[in-house]
Order: structure tokens, then C-alpha cells, then sequence
């Protein structure tokens, strides 16, 4: 065991002793909030004398921002969860970024979304959306691997220390979603065996996006006690072809009701003319991390044209084979990379699929 890992395991022996002090009734409130660039996330920690009932009991607060023109946001709750790291009454609260006059920053992609879930909310639209990530160690190395390079590779869903690495990640990660009650629907070991995903939703409306953050924040601290880091890079590795997806399903009620697969054809239709916009906001940095791991590879589709089809998974979006045959269902877009935002990415598939070409100009 390396020093490093010493330290590690002997830091959290030595905290349980202090998280079971006892205190009063006051409540300790993380605030958790996504930076500047749109795709890291920052918190810090305040005491409120009671437990809130509801988000609407969190006060705003006030955080850094390093920007030339704006030095200083508002911290505006928006979702609060159970905190599985301090347990009970404390709390995680997911919060929008707001300049000091209330105006969006440009990592604010919630807010727009918000309006967007409002427009089509009659549709009744879900989604899900499929969070793969990589472990690393703290050299940016796959996580347990030797330096002279990768022993082997492993196909999905495989066991066996032979194959897999990181299980117990996954697992007491699952676990702290549950408690925290994020609507995570299941978790499986992908193909490089260092490399793992979980699944989020079905969530209706804007909900999913804030569970996907908030099960990413979790993950990153879940992966502080093991001393391991978490890298959601569309691709992690010098191996190009072991790349990271956040890959989404979506459906409406009329697809998700009996003949609903030519509401589905119909949407992968409108799906088609919009290929290049959407690649824009699939990753944080305007399609460039997608054009590095959308090789038509693997099983990663082309980033210069668009393709469908039933089953397959190297295309952009498919239909899944049990949606055929039970003629409803959803359709699942394979293009968001890792990184990307859900709520820039629900936002597409909704204005798209819904809305016809309304509020493109501006979004796009």
C-alpha cells in the first residue's frame, strides 16, 4: 500500500469520531453549484438553525466568480437531497448562478431549460440519461494499472478482479444516490475495465438534469474517500477508441402509448436535420470533444453524419430492439459525450423533436 493510500484510509477513520459528536438541532446545507466553464462543480457548507421542509427554507447565499466582469454571484436553490456523507438532518442543495442583478451567467443552462420543460410539459416528456465515467489514479492514469500500459480490456457488465476495477465505487456510490434520493435506476462495469456507468430517470421534465448533477457531485466525493478520481472526459485516455458517453433516452407520452414508434420515427425524422446543432451543445466545449470520440468505432457513431437504426449501437440514435417489437417506447441518442450538460442536452431534444425549429436561433 502506498503511502498515499495510507493516508487516505487513516483521514477517514479519524473523521467518524467527529461526525459522531453530538449537536443540537441546527442543520449543515452544502450548496453545490456548476463553475464558470459548465462542466465542474463547487460547493461549500453553512449552518441554518433548523432543518429545512423544503428548498423555499434555503436562503440564497452569495459565492466567488472568476470572471473580469462579474466578481461576486447569488446561489439560488433550486433542488435539495438527503447529504450521504453527514446523514441526516443535513442536506445537499443544488443551486442556479446568478449575477448580483439576477441575470443568467453563461453556465446557467438550468433556467432556459426550466422554460423550455414548461413549453412542452403537455407531452408529458421523459428522460434517461446513461452516465459513464473512468477511474483514474491521481496521475491520470487508469485507476490500478501498471505505468508499462493496459493489461487487458473487458467486455460490459463483466466480473472478476480479472476484468474489473473500482466495484466498490460503484456500489457505495449507488447506494449513497438511494439516500440521498436521486432517481438512479441501476449501474453496470463498461468495457475498459477501470470504466463504469449508472443510469438516471426516468425523470419527467427538468428533473433528470438535476439528479444527473447531483449523482456526479456524489460520485466525485465518493471517489475522495477512495482516493481515486473520477473523470467524466469524453475521452480520459490516450486509447481513443475508450471513450466516456452520457447517452439519453426520451420519450413522450404518445410514444410511450400503444403505436407510439411513428411518434418516435417522426421525432429520429426532425432528429436528422438537426445533427451538426446538436453536436454544439453535446459537450461543453462546441462539439470538439464529440469529434475526437465520435469516430464510428466501437460502438460510437460518425460526428459528420447522422444514422439511425434499430438495435445497433454505432449509430446516432437508435431505436432499441424491444421498442420495435412492442411498437412504443423511446428513442436513445447516443451523441452526448460524458461531460455534457443535461439540461443543454434535454433542452435540444425537446425544442427539436417538440417544438419544430422555434428558439433555435438563440440557442444555437
Amino acid at each position: 500500500m502506498s503511502t498515499l493510500s495510507r493516508s487516505f484510509g487513516l483521514h477517514k477513520i479519524v473523521k467518524q469520531h467527529y461526525l459522531s459528536l453530538a449537536k443540537g438541532a441546527e442543520c449543515q446545507v452544502t450548496y453545490i453549484w456548476i463553475d464558470k466553464a459548465g462542466e465542474n462543480l463547487l460547493c461549500k457548507t453553512r449552518t441554518l438553525e433548523m432543518e429545512p421542509a423544503g428548498i423555499r427554507d434555503v436562503p440564497e447565499w452569495s459565492a466567488y466568480w472568476p470572471d473580469e466582469k462579474i466578481t461576486e454571484v447569488v446561489l439560488v436553490p433550486v433542488r435539495m437531497f438527503r447529504d450521504p456523507f453527514t446523514l441526516d438532518p443535513n442536506k445537499l442543495v443544488l443551486c442556479e448562478v446568478l449575477d448580483g442583478n439576477y441575470a443568467l451567467t453563461g453556465s446557467n443552462q438550468r433556467s432556459q431549460c426550466v422554460k423550455v420543460m414548461e413549453k412542452v410539459k403537455d407531452f408529458q416528456p421523459w428522460f434517461g440519461m446513461e452516465q459513464e465515467y473512468m477511474l483514474l489514479d491521481l496521475d491520470g492514469k487508469p485507476f490500478g494499472w501498471p505505468s508499462l500500459g493496459l493489461p487487458f480490456t473487458a467486455d460490459p457488465c463483466t466480473v472478476g478482479i480479472n476484468n474489473m476495477l473500482g466495484r466498490d465505487i460503484s456500489i457505495s456510490h449507488y447506494r449513497a444516490c438511494l439516500y440521498a434520493g436521486i432517481n438512479i435506476s441501476g449501474t453496470n462495469a463498461e468495457a475498459f475495465p477501470t470504466q463504469w456507468e449508472f443510469q438516471v430517470g426516468p425523470c419527467e421534465g427538468i428533473e433528470v438534469g438535476d439528479h444527473v448533477w447531483m449523482a456526479r457531485y456524489i460520485l466525485h466525493r465518493v471517489c475522495e474517500d477512495f482516493g481515486v478520481v473520477a473523470s467524466l472526459d469524453a475521452t480520459p485516455i490516450e486509447e481513443k477508441k475508450h471513450t466516456s458517453g452520457c447517452h439519453t433516452n426520451f420519450s413522450t407520452k404518445e410514444m410511450r402509448s400503444k403505436g407510439g414508434l411513428q411518434y418516435i420515427e417522426e421525432a429520429i425524422a426532425r432528429l436528422t436535420k438537426r445533427h451538426s446543432q446538436h453536436l454544439r451543445v453535446y459537450d461543453p466545449h462546441g462539439g470538439a470533444d464529440n469529434m475526437i470520440r465520435l469516430t464510428n468505432q466501437s460502438t460510437t457513431s460518425s460526428f459528420q453524419s447522422f444514422s439511425t437504426a434499430t438495435a445497433s449501437r454505432k449509430v446516432s440514435v437508435r431505436i432499441p430492439d424491444h421498442v420495435s417489437r412492442s411498437g412504443c417506447g423511446y428513442l436513445e441518442d447516443r451523441r452526448p459525450a460524458a461531460n455534457c450538460d443535461p439540461y443543454s442536452v434535454m433542452r435540444a431534444l425537446a425544442e427539436t423533436c417538440l417544438l419544430g425549429f422555434c428558439g433555435f436561433v438563440k440557442f444555437f
